[in-house]
């Protein structure tokens, strides 16, 4: 039977006017610019008042980026449909919430709590986890069949691509709805069903742990490694340029994630450990596999 107090997309696919995203860092800063710069007030919610000035900072500059590269927008208007706050209260007429704090079970299940408790009934939440499965994260709410996983690449405004993820508890209706928005967003959406790691992190996780077996064993240096998936496979950015690019101590949260779930062959290589526990994190740090200084 439908669930009636779901919205019903429209005939022209359109983002909720107002939506919220729990964390400004670099995921959910880009989650705020795609919704921004697609039509929608948002509201972005961070832990301390040093953390949202330097999520605004971040979004800001984002915006100004895009249209140094030719988005058609008004930077002044994008700049004051941007809410940054420090406390969920500010979500309370948001349409939807994003949850994108660390890839730690805990804190999600935390974070998931505090928003739901801040909604209208009819809202709809969705976390960007890349690798917890939203059954696990759906236990922690009172209206599981509002929830759904909506898993955006980085960085997400040049990303094509986003997961959107449906467990056993979601409403059958909302993954088409989602689907609608990611659309909207200007994006591609692909169906996958609640799975550790997904579709998207399984593979790309065990291609990169690889990757860094084969440095850690002397088989190749990781420019050529990344050159023979990027000529001989043709992938644009070869596994571990991605994996500087998305950070080392995040491709090592996903693995643990995925070898408690999925067994031993996630596990991450001593390499990657060692390499985070040095704070070589990849871009962010200016120290991966590459040098980025």
């Amino acid at each position: 039977m439908t669930n009636p107090s779901l919205p019903i997309p429209a005939a022209e696919e359109a983002v909720p006017s107002r939506v919220g995203v729990l964390g400004g860092g670099r995921m959910g800063g880009g989650i705020a610019h795609a919704f921004l710069t697609s039509g929608a007030y948002v509201v972005v919610v961070e832990r301390d008042v040093a953390s949202a000035d330097a999520a605004r900072e971040r979004i800001e500059q984002s915006i100004d980026a895009s249209i140094a590269r030719g988005l058609d927008a008004d930077a002044a208007l994008l700049k004051q449909n941007l809410t940054v706050a420090t406390s969920v209260t500010a979500f309370g007429a948001c349409r939807l919430v994003i949850e994108a704090v660390p890839e730690s079970l805990d804190l999600k299940i935390e974070a998931l709590s505090n928003i739901e408790q801040q909604l209208p009934g009819d809202a709809i939440i969705a976390s960007n986890t890349s690798s917890i499965p939203l059954s696990q994260l759906a236990e922690a709410l009172d209206r599981p069949e509002r929830f759904i996983g909506l898993h955006f690449f980085n960085p997400v405004p040049a990303s094509s691509l986003i997961e959107v993820v449906v467990c056993e508890l979601t409403d059958p209706e909302l993954p088409e709805i989602a689907c609608g928005w990611v659309r909207a967003l200007g994006k591609t959406p692909i169906t996958v069903k609640d799975a550790p790691g997904f579709a998207s992190s399984r593979l790309g996780v065990a291609l990169a742990l690889e990757a860094m077996r084969m440095v850690e064993q002397g088989v190749a240096s990781a420019a050529d490694i990344d050159l023979a998936m990027e000529l001989g496979y043709r992938h644009p950015t070869g596994p571990l340029r991605t994996t500087d690019i998305v950070g080392l101590d995040v491709r090592l949260g996903i693995a643990e994630q995925l070898e408690r779930d999925l067994g031993p062959n996630f596990a991450p290589p001593q390499l990657l450990r060692d390499m985070v526990a040095a704070g070589k994190l990849g871009r962010k740090s200016g120290q991966g596999f590459y040098d980025w200084n």
